[in-house]
């Protein structure tokens, strides 16, 4: 069942203030007169600021995270006896980030964003409505991704997973920024595609990486 014109108005706004102003900057007074409803239509339709924002990402969470259980599952089906390689589960992601973008060029700024937000200290409920609403999806993903990589203990996984979204978060938050800077001092301007491509050999280095237990600051 979709949403009604009320909800969708109420959404919209919400995705526009979040994006111009940040999640803690943007109030409910400024959504409702962004979307010309009053306080209770809110409350009625997503329960709370915190709620709004949970919907809000459910437009960037449940596509990346479908595309990537639907790729991999098909992959799987088409090579039943070869592991899926790091470097192609690395550009599942990127393609499933195309795809949460093909409709909205702000799109992915806007989804790394709340990815940031959900690693906020006050964010819990957020964290924990995105693991339990999509981890089941990225399952298959995370085991085949331990299967190619380099053998590490799981904390060292846990580790290298969040390098890996960091990196993500940091660029493509700042894509539009990084692109304007780009162009000044190179005179160019790669495409969004580039751009994703580019973070392919990279963040798979990462994983690939064999696991030291020899600390830095010991040699």
């Amino acid at each position: 069942m979709g949403r009604s014109k009320t909800a969708t108005q109420i959404l919209k706004a919400a995705e526009a203030l979040f994006a111009e102003q940040g999640f803690s900057e943007t109030t409910m007074r400024q959504i409702t007169a962004a979307a010309d409803v009053n306080l209770a239509a809110v409350n009625y339709h997503f329960g709370s600021k915190q709620g709004l924002i949970q919907a809000v990402s459910e437009q960037y969470l449940y596509p990346f995270c479908e595309y990537i259980d639907n790729a991999i599952s098909e992959y799987l089906v088409n090579n039943p006896q070869v592991t899926v390689s790091v470097d192609d589960l690395i550009e599942m992601v990127m393609r499933a980030l195309l795809h949460v973008r093909q409709n909205n060029s702000h799109a992915l700024p806007m989804f790394m964003r709340l990815l940031d937000l959900a690693y906020m200290k006050n964010q819990k409920e957020l964290r924990d409505y995105i693991l339990l609403e999509h981890y089941t999806k990225l399952e298959v993903f995370l085991a085949q991704l331990r299967i190619d990589a380099s053998p590490m203990e799981d904390d060292e996984f846990f580790w290298r997973l969040h390098f890996l979204l960091g990196s993500m978060v940091f660029t493509l938050s700042n894509v539009h920024t990084l692109m304007e800077i780009e162009k000044k001092e190179f005179d160019k301007e790669d495409e969004i595609e580039k751009i994703l491509h580019r973070m392919v050999p990279v963040i798979s280095a990462g994983f690939m990486a064999r696991s030291d237990k020899t600390y830095f600051c010991r040699l």
